[in-house]
């Protein structure tokens, strides 16, 4: 078995959300398809609820069983040939088909994805006599402890299943093959590698559309692009958007690895190996690397055979691409994405392959004033009393969209026309390029107590209480 819950078909009391339950008869595929689909899910890092009927007592499902099945998103029923004799497996099939049908409404949908294991779709929605005999010999071996319109629910449920978003066993090669089709399909329903994005974004099309037609996802080449620019200017979210609309082409044999710079300082490249590695192959091959030269040989191994989607966000140093893509060749289709602050970076002596750069500029005037607005006043274009003022405080960002958030969150709690032109004239004294001494302006504004939260989330994780509050009372901050 794959994991405790599966074992034990115990709902995990500490309120985990699994993210595919399945539901299957143990006699016909426990040891083989099922434990095989289960651990290839498991590797790609979806949480699965492996149901076993022959494990638990009793003739009603539990408690425990249901918060399961309502905490899953996909529900994966493995129709075999002696499925239907199970009660157990008919009734979660039911609750399966219940959920799915509320889900339509309530927003939260759910789907069924069904696997034909040596059956039919036919048979499934009793068409054949298989199934119809296997609910008929229940009926009869358990009279009088399911009641006739429980059992017609299980009929109707397995009437309702929908063919065409299964696989049928036959169609493929092999166990291996179909495994790995489905673990894809999943990670793409799921999908549970998207990088969240904010809704504000403002001229972001154009980009979008040069950065893929450098990466060109329809050539059987390798490609690499890098994006460069100064901080604050978006590119780590021009990237997770180019990762979240390609990466349903590479199932799941894709990974993100954010904030390069600060992780290989703080925590080391290994751990940067490790979670490519753990994103893309498993976590047994992960927990193996102890030094970063063997980490960069694994991933180059692997790497030459599979066709992955990488992005190193925030690199400052050449190296740090070779060790974590390696030095060997990449697989044809594989494409990697790097973003860094030094276009230097992106020139590696004696690399394998080019780096095709992007320039990642400011936002135009009209761009930098509508995401000023949207966070300044809620709307994409200032009210009419702050108009001119707008105006001259877009112009003094640079086009910065991360100057531009924060300064317009700022100024949206205030009113006031001579506190707008009071920031205004501290953003005209510095400097245009000193990108941190204007995002400071935001941070002088606040209060006491909100500058204690923010020592809190900076500076003082896992410090003992006692030695900041002293230092906040020598600064009258009333801790």
């Amino acid at each position: 078995m794959a994991n405790s819950e599966a074992r034990t078909s115990r709902y995990n009391p500490q309120g985990v959300r699994y993210q595919v339950f399945l539901s299957f008869r143990g006699p016909d595929t426990r040891r083989g398809f099922t434990n095989t689909l289960c651990h290839g899910m498991n590797d790609a890092g979806i949480r699965v609820f492996m149901d076993d009927e022959e494990l638990r007592p009793g003739e009603r499902i539990s408690e425990e069983l249901l918060q399961a099945i309502d905490n899953s998103k996909i529900y994966m029923p493995i129709f075999s040939k002696n499925y239907a004799s199970s009660h157990w497996c008919l009734c979660e099939l039911a609750k399966m088909v219940e959920n799915t049908s509320e889900s339509k409404t309530d927003g939260n949908k759910k789907v069924i994805m069904p696997i034909f294991y040596d059956v039919k779709p036919d048979d499934v929605k009793l068409k054949t006599a298989l199934y119809s005999e296997a609910i008929l010999n229940l009926e009869q071996q358990k009279k009088n402890k399911f009641s006739p319109e429980e059992v017609e629910k299980w009929r109707r449920a397995l009437r309702e299943v929908d063919d065409t978003k299964g696989w049928e066993l036959e169609n493929y090669q092999g166990h291996g093959e179909l495994v790995k089709l489905i673990v894809d399909e999943v990670m793409y329903k799921l999908k549970s590698r998207q990088r969240k994005v904010t809704d504000d974004l403002v001229g972001i099309n154009d980009r979008l559309s040069a950065i893929n037609t450098l990466l060109d996802i329809n050539s059987s080449g390798v490609r690499l692009v890098g994006i460069y620019g100064m901080g604050g200017i978006g590119k780590t979210t021009l990237a997770k958007m180019i990762f979240n609309q390609l990466s349903c082409y590479f199932g799941k044999y894709s990974s993100f690895l954010d904030d390069v710079r600060e992780k290989s300082q703080n925590e080391g490249l290994v751990k940067l190996q490790e979670q490519l590695l753990s994103d893309i192959v498993n976590s047994r091959v992960a927990r193996n690397i102890d030094r970063t030269d063997y980490g960069m040989n694994t991933i180059g191994e692997i790497l030459g055979n599979k066709k992955v989607l990488i992005v190193l966000d925030d690199v400052d140093e050449s190296e740090q691409i070779e060790d974590l893509i390696g030095k060997n060749s990449l697989y044809p289709g594989t494409r990697i994405l790097v973003t860094t602050r030094k276009r230097r970076v992106l020139k590696i002596k004696g690399f394998k392959y080019e780096i095709l750069s992007y320039e990642m500029e400011a936002l135009n005037d009209e761009d930098a004033l509508q995401l000023f607005s949207r966070h300044a006043f809620g709307r994409d274009s200032p009210l009419n009393p702050y108009y001119s003022l707008s105006k001259d405080i877009v112009s003094t960002t640079g086009g910065l969209p991360l100057a531009l958030q924060v300064i317009g969150a700022l100024l949206s709690h205030h009113e006031e026309r001579k506190y707008w032109e009071e920031t205004l004239d501290k953003l005209r004294r510095t400097p245009h390029r000193d990108v941190l001494g204007k995002l400071r302006i935001s941070y002088d504004a606040l209060d006491s107590d909100e500058q204690i939260f923010l020592d809190i989330a900076c500076f003082l994780i896992n410090e003992e209480k006692i030695n900041p509050i002293y230092v906040w009372k020598d600064c009258d901050f009333s801790p």
